[in-house]
């Protein structure tokens, strides 16, 4: 099994590294041939803006949207869950998402840079130490979306819908593996 980071903007070599700590072959995915050579796909957080912006001048956009069809597992973190939102409920001009999850979210939605936290959050069952830095939350989740993290205060912060897993929060700038370990069981599935 290989596994892509996109890795046109956004911390690459964080989830680069947890995925190297669990055994897993990778590859650095920057054109549409990367996706032909990966079984699954990371989106990692960044700028959601800027990672829009390089999608379309990187003319990913269709091969993007085509890998996620495809059934192949992709897992999105905060600026990687914006892009695969159904709906940014505060996009910057010109910003479009990939338009895969039904599920409607708002970026920012903890605060700026200087608001960032790190917080233990259950997630699918299990405790995993994570960081929030300018994250999203999730708004509205659609009827085929699974719930797999909540805040206290019922902010939604991890979903799954089929082959799609999306965090609001960091897992790979805190050391612990079992985020990735989850998508990986949905890699393997």
């Amino acid at each position: 099994m290989r596994v892509g980071v996109f890795a046109l903007q956004g911390d690459v070599r964080e989830h680069l590294l947890i995925l190297s700590k669990l055994g897993v072959d990778t590859l650095e995915v920057r054109n549409a041939t990367a996706l032909n050579e990966i079984d699954s796909l990371i989106l990692p957080g960044g700028e959601s803006t800027t990672m829009s912006k390089l999608i379309d001048i990187f003319d990913l956009r269709k091969p993007l949207q085509e890998f996620i069809v495809s059934g192949k597992p992709v897992f999105g973190t905060c600026a990687g869950m914006i892009m695969l939102a159904s709906n940014v409920v505060d996009s910057a001009a010109g910003q479009q998402s990939l338009n895969a999850m039904d599920i409607s979210v708002q970026r920012n939605a903890f605060g700026s840079q200087l608001d960032s936290f790190e917080a233990t959050v259950s997630f699918a069952g299990q405790d995993a130490k994570v960081a929030f830095i300018r994250a999203p939350k999730v708004l509205e989740a659609g009827d085929g979306v699974e719930v797999l993290s909540k805040l206290e205060d019922g902010s939604i912060v991890a979903v799954r819908q089929k082959n799609l897993l999306a965090t609001a929060f960091h897992p790979e700038l805190t050391g612990d593996s079992s985020v990735h370990s989850y998508f990986l069981g949905m890699a393997q599935s």
